[in-house]
């Protein structure tokens, strides 16, 4: 029995110290991810007015940003401790990485983008789904934009054998559009608009096919031991999203400067995307049919409960 006393001593002591004495573990960097495409204007604002930096400098806090744009990219970092926030992450890529047991928490939706994911083509036949039966179409698998595709096919009764789908990035997918190795393409943001500027039509979008929910999420580890800085992270991304409007003109030539277009092109997309963190109960619903989508098409094999990944 003394040795068993013993044991238990010197377990709660090993506790203690490696709790730092019962007090919170010290946090130097908060490392956040950084996307900028396809218009993700609170993410440029907060990295070109240093709005995070600004928040945590008093806490000793240094907020890194990391240039990782892919959703597979991104949660491996994530589940490896090398970055705290996925800021900008695909609703799909949340819910793939989360049934392939990454602990993520989503915090808020980032944005909603319907009529920002586009399917395009300079084919003027192309009118309905069924005119793509046997069609080149070129896109990202697994992504908002791939779910767009079927989900257009099947208003058609269509599915992904009745066309010649290639899995491809999105730069590369407009260069195929563009050089015509491919009869339609997927494609987002600032290459959307560069396609139809270079003579694409739009065949379809997103509006009453998917919302294109994009996330903020965090680390579950993180999450458990920095609530607070997790919670101050968000009410930052919300002032920001609140400020927007109010500040348009200066906001659009920041934006125009970071991506290369005009302020007029800027206002123009920028009418596309719903950058309201707020988690509605139809966020909700449109992450479960994601899952349905991404089950159904042999991407995830394990079903989660979505509810579970969403912080409360």
């Amino acid at each position: 029995m003394k040795i068993k006393k013993i044991l238990l001593t010197l377990t709660a002591v090993s506790m203690i110290f490696a709790g730092g004495c019962g007090k919170k573990e010290t946090l130097k960097e908060l490392n956040v991810t950084y996307v900028k495409s396809p218009l993700n204007v609170p993410s440029i604002l907060e990295k070109n007015q240093n709005l995070f930096g600004k928040e945590f400098e008093k806490d000793g806090i240094t907020v890194k940003f990391h240039n990782l744009t892919t959703g597979p990219e991104q949660t491996q970092a994530l589940a490896a401790g090398e970055l705290q926030i996925l800021h900008a992450l695909g609703g799909t890529s949340a819910i793939i990485a989360a049934s392939n047991g990454v602990e993520l928490t989503v915090t808020n939706v980032y944005s909603r983008s319907p009529k920002g994911f586009m399917l395009l083509s300079k084919d003027k036949t192309l009118v309905s789904p069924e005119n793509l039966r046997g069609k080149k179409v070129a896109g990202p698998k697994g992504t908002i934009l791939h779910q767009l595709l079927l989900a257009y096919l099947a208003k058609g009764n269509m599915t992904a054998d009745d066309i010649e789908f290639i899995n491809m990035g999105i730069p590369e997918t407009a260069a195929a559009l563009q050089n015509g190795t491919v009869d339609a393409g997927l494609l987002a943001g600032p290459v959307a608009l560069g396609a139809l500027k270079n003579g694409a039509d739009v065949v379809t979008n997103g509006e009453g096919l998917v919302e294109g929910i994009i996330v903020t999420a965090v680390s579950n580890d993180f999450l458990k031991k920095h609530p607070d800085i997790i919670k101050r992270f968000i009410d930052v991304n919300g002032k920001t999203v609140n400020s927007i409007e109010a500040n348009f003109e200066e906001v659009s030539e920041i934006v125009a400067k970071e991506t290369g277009l005009s302020k007029e092109e800027v206002a123009e997309m920028y009418t596309l995307y719903d950058f309201n963190p707020e988690i509605k109960a139809s966020d909700i619903e449109e992450l479960k049919n994601t899952q349905k989508f991404l089950i159904e098409n042999g991407l995830q094999e394990k079903e989660i409960d979505i509810e579970k990944i969403i912080m409360k």
